[in-house]
């Protein structure tokens, strides 16, 4: 059975956040800084033209629970932030207008 788009998405994911990782399945600040400017070079470069440094402190914006390392959940919530500003840009918005989260 072939998967649908949405379970295709999911597990593509996981594999971005696989490509990251370390041995404890968890991303350093070096790898996530990597993974969103190899991923994400468009949303950088938003950012950067409105003056919004995204890489200077979203690690430690997203490492809730302060232990140096990204964990599946923390990754999440980055890319939910991410999806958050595309989708709004789809309805005008300008790109980068949640880089400051």
């Amino acid at each position: 059975m072939s998967k649908t788009e949405a379970e295709a998405s999911v597990i593509g994911i996981i594999e971005l956040f696989h490509k990251y990782t370390g041995r404890d399945d968890m991303i350093d600040k070096p790898g996530l800084l990597k993974m969103l400017q190899d991923n994400f070079p468009n949303f950088l470069a938003a950012c950067d033209k409105k003056g919004t440094d995204y890489l200077a402190n979203v690690f430690e914006k997203k490492d809730k629970n302060r232990d140096k390392k990204i964990d599946f959940s923390e990754f999440l919530s980055l890319l939910g932030d991410i999806a958050t500003d595309y989708h709004k840009q789809s309805h005008g918005a300008p790109a980068c207008s949640e880089g400051d989260q």
